[in-house]
């Protein structure tokens, strides 16, 4: 197994290429989500009524639940063009060179939008609101500013940190939507699609030990399913069955949950070096050699939705549930017992 776990951070090179031709690209053949999508069908039906571009729209949620894909659908759904950047890319000039060059209607998507810094924040709000840019030309009391106007756009925002973006960039979207985990149905159906998409054999069953390790997140059921292929074009003449998905999945340190060895770690150091917590994220950080942002952008929110893991104001602390999953008695801490926590 490498070090990179499966579902950590975005593809790249031909793995993205991959993942790029499993995507949907019409908002029918987009699966799960459904609040979400009632809710812009709406809005595109009514902006194509008005001829409007769609409003400025904010999707937050884990990773890997589907943002870019829906900011590529919604493009293709108004007959626009899209352009897509993240926010720590884009510097002030990067950011005016590319609302300049922006076609009427088209759709600009920014990935982690919450990274960007306040001044290139400055150059959006008007260009959200008034569709204009202000340059400031010249330096010292000769210095003027020059308003550049914009053809109208839709920007699609996308975050995992709700919370870190400024109130007054926030405020300027006037759809916001939050994605949410999969069900194991919604599961399914993308991993039978995107077999089908690959031309791989798959039986029901390999299909539902796929999803049900995929942690509710499609972007990780499309690389589980990969994964798998490869060994079943190995061992099983290409036919994906459930036994070679145990298999293939299990090479990879993948249990019955969708855990990894990181998951696993992480609850053991609160339970066999921390007393089961409280403990901080930054000492959790220490013990197992890993970014302290990765496991709460990665590894958290999908614990916390199993119920292995507890979020308090002193620290994580692991629940019962974690110690029967990994086999260990389970015992709360004596009163008075000493925790270990980040200020």
């Amino acid at each position: 197994m490498t070090d990179e776990p499966i579902w950590s951070g975005k593809p790249s090179g031909d793995e993205a290429a991959l993942e790029s031709s499993l995507r949907p690209r019409r908002l029918a053949d987009y699966i799960g989500q459904e609040r979400v999508k009632d809710n812009l069908r709406i809005a595109i039906a009514a902006a194509q009524k008005r001829g409007e571009p769609l409003d400025h729209l904010l999707l937050y949620g884990p990773p890997g639940l589907g943002k870019t894909t829906l900011a590529t659908i919604i493009a293709a759904e108004m007959g626009a063009q899209v352009q897509i950047t993240s926010g720590p890319s884009m510097d002030k000039a990067v950011m005016a060179a590319t609302l300049t060059n922006l076609e009427a209607g088209a759709v600009l998507f920014i990935d982690e939008i919450h990274r960007m810094q306040p001044a290139v924040e400055e150059i959006l709000y008007p260009a959200m609101e008034d569709f204009a840019i202000d340059l400031s030309l010249g330096k010292g009391p000769g210095a003027r500013s020059l308003r550049l106007n914009l053809p109208r756009f839709t920007l699609v925002g996308a975050t995992t940190r709700y919370a870190m973006m400024s109130p007054p960039l926030r405020d300027r979207f006037g759809l916001v939507h939050r994605l949410d985990y999969y069900d194991l149905p919604a599961l399914e159906q993308i991993v039978r699609r995107s077999a089908g998409v690959l031309n791989a054999g798959i039986e029901d069953e390999g299909v539902r030990e796929i999803a049900l390790r995929s942690r509710g997140t499609p972007r990780v059921a499309n690389r589980l399913l990969r994964r798998v292929r490869d060994y079943a074009d190995v061992y099983t003449n290409g036919l994906i069955t459930s036994e070679a998905a145990r298999d293939a999945l299990a090479r990879l340190d993948i249990d019955d949950l969708g855990l990894d060895d990181i998951d696993h770690r992480i609850l053991r150091a609160i339970i066999e070096k921390f007393g089961g917590g409280p403990v901080g994220l930054e000492t959790i950080a220490a013990a197992i050699s890993e970014e302290s942002d990765t496991i709460m952008d990665v590894y958290e929110p999908y614990l916390i939705q199993l119920g292995f893991l507890d979020r308090t104001r002193r620290g994580r602390i692991a629940t019962r549930a974690a110690y029967e999953h990994l086999g260990i008695n389970f015992r709360r801490p004596e009163e008075g017992q000493p925790t270990l926590f980040d200020p």
